[in-house]
């Protein structure tokens, strides 16, 4: 490569030097594609045609060329084993993203590239997810990847990692869309999950190596997490949640939105209920997303085991208890019982998967 930037040594080589130059946003990055016609053209283009096909500001961002430090990060990523670059020039591309409105200009990919063209769904929501939230997502996804789509979520706490878990179970894996550059973990607790999905399913991020986690790479993160799915299931999320913005991405991007519905005194519900309230489509089983989508396949996801029958007793302690979390006085009232004997067949209940044990002392039925 010369010192003046004009020569290129690879197409992969050129398609990350104009990804990596400062001042260049993706829309005027596209503008100069189309107008010169691929990368190393944008780069042996003079001043005065980089000006009058864009403006003087664009012209002087190109000439000053790319961050060295970053552009050399991502060609040493490139170089190792199983790291591959997706370009808007490239068959591979998934057309998906082609077809909204600001596609990114390069897709970073471990794992099955192959993941990204498959017919998918996004779930996503709450980081402070309650633990049926937790093991809802895990179920629909588990079950919508048996029947045929790959989940797609964010690898955020929560909901996101619940949703890659189930996806990974499921016949059609999973793929996580991150806001950081791939040589990097985030939130890093997460770290065995994203080798996971590396060895099972796929990660990408647009982000180029070596970006850390800034909080406005999210938003732009969630446009490619909603734009590569068929449609985005809300789990769980507040009102104020990250989650509403990918709905509203989705919605804008011509996908079907699905939430589903909880309790009208949870903050993690009034997310979901306003956009059911806003159109989108309650779900309260995977086979309703399924329905709405058209896919005809049904899931045949291995369902947890549970007593054919229980105990009259035991019975009577879920219907005492509601759907709402309580705490064991307040079961012991209702069902007119002892707190051991209340206990004993929570504990029971809680095995079976009947009954999920919350923070602060709290119970919740979860069927």
């Amino acid at each position: 490569m010369s010192q003046d930037g004009k020569h290129v040594a690879t197409d992969a080589e050129a398609w990350l030097r104009l990804a990596t130059t400062p001042r260049l946003s993706p829309a005027m990055q596209r503008r100069l594609l189309g107008a010169f016609g691929g990368p190393a053209e944008v780069l042996a283009a003079g001043a005065r045609q980089l000006a009058q096909a864009a403006g003087d500001a664009v012209s002087a961002a190109v000439a000053s060329g790319p961050d060295r430090e970053q552009l050399q990060r991502s060609i040493a990523w490139l170089k190792e084993p199983g790291n591959q670059l997706l370009t808007l020039g490239d068959a591979e591309y998934p057309q998906a993203l082609l077809q909204t409105p600001d596609p990114p200009l390069l897709l970073f990919v471990q794992g099955d590239v192959q993941l990204l063209s498959h017919a998918s769904l996004a779930i996503v929501g709450s980081r402070n997810a309650t633990p049926g939230g937790i093991r809802d997502a895990e179920a629909f996804a588990h079950a919508l990847s048996d029947a045929g789509l790959t989940i797609v979520s964010g690898l955020a706490l929560g909901i996101d990692g619940a949703a890659h878990r189930g996806g990974l179970r499921g016949a059609s894996s999973s793929i996580a869309v991150v806001g950081t550059g791939l040589d990097r973990v985030y939130p890093s607790r997460h770290r065995d999950l994203a080798q996971r999905l590396i060895a099972h399913g796929t990660v990408v991020s647009e982000f180029p190596i070596g970006t850390p986690p800034l909080a406005a790479n999210f938003p732009r993160r969630n446009r490619v997490l909603s734009g590569l799915a068929r449609g985005c299931l809300v789990v769980e999320a507040a009102l104020r949640s990250g989650s509403l913005i990918t709905a509203r991405l989705a919605l804008e991007q011509g996908r079907d939105v699905f939430a589903i519905p909880g309790s009208i005194h949870s903050p993690l519900s009034k997310g979901c209920h306003r956009l059911i309230q806003q159109g989108a489509k309650l779900a309260e089983t995977a086979q309703d997303i399924l329905d709405e989508l058209g896919i005809d396949r049904t899931g045949t996801s291995r369902a947890m085991p549970v007593r054919e029958s229980l105990p009259p007793d035991d019975t009577a302690l879920l219907h005492a208890m509601g759907f709402e979390p309580v705490d064991l006085d307040t079961i012991c009232e209702r069902a007119r019982c002892t707190p051991e004997t209340a206990g004993a067949r929570l504990l029971s209940l809680e095995l079976d998967g009947y009954v999920s044990r919350l923070p602060g002392g709290l119970f919740q039925r979860m069927r």
